[in-house]
């Protein structure tokens, strides 16, 4: 979502008018606005929970990240949903403008206590984005990147309706990106037959049962927008260097 070099200026005017006081550069618009969308359904125990936490934090502790985080004037936005049956603002947005900055989000991703959930209600998440999370930045920013991770499909949504909720999310100008957590032997194939939440039924993906991999549905149900990538962790060990290399990607790789 860019800005033109004069928006600040903009920005200061409107709120001028608006009635709010501001000292232009005062509190300076982002580059980036990073939204880290995380699964905690049935599946995710606490171990896999733990994982998950403890990468985050140590990807926002990393020398690269942080190096990434800060490069640009402003530094960058950060906040983690957790979501299920439901989506929650776990951390609510901070700037990430120092190494300071960055330890202090570590240490409240670390912090952050296990939601319980019983299902993968990835539409429902897209929907809080929209309505709640993107609206409350604290600034504007150039772009926004919603990061999500999980290991299963949505089992509490049809996909024509899971389709509008991505599209509200895009229409805010974001970014979805896709980290699929592979593990051998439980998301090796998913689709009609999964678990699905009461009344949802057992409705057929659209692509044929027999070739859907976790890896496919993402790319097919998640990932969109400008500039849109997916990485992949291959298996809950391998999450931290997963999520560690994609900050660095969203954050910098490219303008």
């Amino acid at each position: 979502m860019r800005r033109p070099s004069h928006w600040r200026a903009r920005w200061a005017a409107f709120l001028i008018v608006c009635g709010t006081p501001v000292a232009v550069g005062a509190e300076p618009p982002v580059a980036v606005a990073l939204i880290v969308s995380v699964d905690v359904s049935q599946s995710v125990d606490a171990a896999r929970f733990g994982l998950q936490m403890e990468g985050i934090a140590e990807a926002l502790e990393d020398p690269g990240v942080v190096a990434a985080m800060t490069s640009r004037p402003g530094g960058t936005l950060f906040a983690m949903v957790t979501w299920a049956d439901r989506a929650s603002l776990a951390v609510g947005w901070r700037r990430i403008a120092s190494r300071a900055d960055a330890v202090a989000a570590a240490a409240q991703v670390r912090a952050t206590p296990r939601q319980t959930g019983e299902f993968t209600c990835v539409a429902q998440m897209f929907r809080t984005i929209a309505e709640s999370v993107i609206p409350a930045m604290p600034v504007p920013a150039e772009r926004i990147v919603v990061d999500v991770s999980g290991d299963g499909i949505d089992n509490c949504t049809d996909t024509d309706d899971l389709a509008t909720e991505q599209a509200a999310v895009l229409a805010s100008g974001a970014t979805i990106n896709g980290l699929p957590i592979l593990v051998p032997g439980e998301n090796d194939v998913v689709g009609a037959g999964a678990y699905r939440a009461p009344g949802y039924g057992l409705r057929a993906t659209p692509l044929p049962q027999e070739r859907v991999g976790l890896q496919q549905w993402f790319e097919t149900h998640v990932v969109a927008g400008p500039n849109a990538f997916l990485l992949t962790a291959k298996g809950y060990s391998d999450f931290s260097r997963a999520i560690r290399r994609k900050f660095i990607t969203e954050v910098s790789a490219y303008e």
